[in-house]
């Protein structure tokens, strides 16, 4: 079995979790992560989502209006709201997946008070029309969203760098892992010192319960995405053995994780240290995939490819299809395993009001027919993935 992805794991991050030392780990990390995306600071947390709420309230935002996607990871409005402020949502722009900023543009109120600009699926956010956006409203506040897309660069210039802060997620999905954990990068000193303050008013310590939990989870995830386990792995998560191990959403409810006030563990930050070190292998494998999959596919009305940008870092190859469960469905019989990450339109959910999908029709349209194609294994991977799929995919 081909997984849909496989954590960028190996033995130097399942040592690096056994460690004792060294010691002030977690400051170590936010140093190392901060040099890394090429900025001053960076403050670790619990999950991004936390970091979010936390940055937002070092702002002294209350009561506001937030701008956001429609078409984005749902945990991005839950932290919107638990912040105490309101996501005003906008549609994907015209050929690519990310927010239309023109449309973000005439969503302004005399309340609004930030922009969140998603880089969805590692393609940057387009920083020409961000700039258009700040020079019209520049009272709104500019928060990079780079959960998917890390140091994608818009023309050679890093998205995490242009805006008041960036926010990112380090799960076992994500191309910088830390088993689970955020960050939150920044170059203000001010804003800096206030998050600090936040953080140490928000968060409890950890304690030896989380971290020894988190131990476990790193040992559990580095075989369980082998591929002679993963086919065991996959049949239990269809029968919804682990929904409360890999379900993170409920479409009916706002919330946030159980621990998302238990701040960062030392086990965390070392794994994190050591896969710092992984992560240009790790995303030169993602964009060998891309590369590939770009010149053996042909985009067609049934399969239509991604856009094809330079900077963009590819943490999914996602498609768009007409029947997206009969090709789920049939690649599963041929060993390989594709993912649906978005599949919702938020503003259709339950939980922000069950509105319809013409409102957003970009957005909703994606979310219907989106497939990710594996990446995480380079050109060598994908060649797998279409071989085995060249009588489902428009194969050259």
């Amino acid at each position: 079995m081909i997984p849909r992805l496989k954590p960028p794991l190996g033995l130097h991050e399942l040592l690096a979790a056994w460690s004792l030392l060294p010691r002030h780990s977690v400051a170590r990390f936010e140093a190392a992560f901060a040099e890394r995306m090429g900025q001053q600071h960076a403050v670790a947390f619990p999950y991004g989502r936390t970091g979010l709420v936390a940055l937002l309230k070092a702002l002294g935002l209350h009561g506001k209006e937030i701008i956001c996607p429609a078409y984005t990871c749902v945990v991005v409005p839950h932290a919107i709201v638990t912040s105490g402020n309101t996501p005003v949502f906008v549609d994907s722009e015209s050929g690519g997946f990310n927010m239309d900023l023109g449309a973000a543009q005439a969503a302004v109120t005399d309340n609004t008070a930030a922009v969140i600009a998603t880089s969805i699926f590692g393609y940057p956010v387009d920083l020409d029309a961000l700039a258009a956006f700040q020079a019209a409203h520049p009272q709104v506040t500019v928060i990079q969203d780079c959960a998917h897309s890390f140091d994608a660069a818009w023309q050679g210039r890093p998205v995490q760098r242009e805006g008041m802060a960036a926010i990112f997620g380090l799960n076992v999905s994500k191309l910088l892992c830390s088993i689970f954990g955020g960050m939150v990068s920044l170059d203000d000193k001010k804003l800096h010192e206030k998050l600090l303050q936040e953080r140490e008013a928000m968060l409890s310590g950890p304690g030896l319960g989380k971290g020894l939990r988190r131990l476990a989870y790193v040992n559990a995830a580095w075989p369980a995405f082998w591929g002679p386990v993963y086919g065991l792995v996959n049949r239990l998560e269809r029968s919804g053995r682990l929904n409360r191990h890999v379900q993170y959403y409920d479409e009916a409810r706002i919330d946030m994780p159980a621990d998302y006030l238990v701040a960062m563990t030392q086990v965390e930050a070392r794994v994190g240290l050591a896969n710092l070190k992984r992560y240009p292998r790790t995303l030169r494998l993602r964009q060998e995939a891309a590369a590939h999959y770009f010149d053996h596919l042909e985009s067609r009305p049934e399969c239509v490819l991604p856009p094809q940008v330079q900077g963009a870092t590819y943490s999914h190859f996602t498609v768009l299809v007409d029947e997206r469960e009969v090709l789920l469905e049939a690649a599963l019989d041929r060993g390989v395993q594709l993912g649906q990450l978005i599949e919702y339109n938020i503003p259709e959910m339950s939980a922000y009001g069950s509105g319809p999908a013409d409102v957003f029709p970009r957005s909703a349209g994606y979310s219907r027919r989106s497939v990710n194609l594996p990446v995480w294994g380079g050109e060598q991977v994908a060649a797998k993935v279409l071989k085995r799929l060249e009588d489902l995919l428009p194969v050259r």
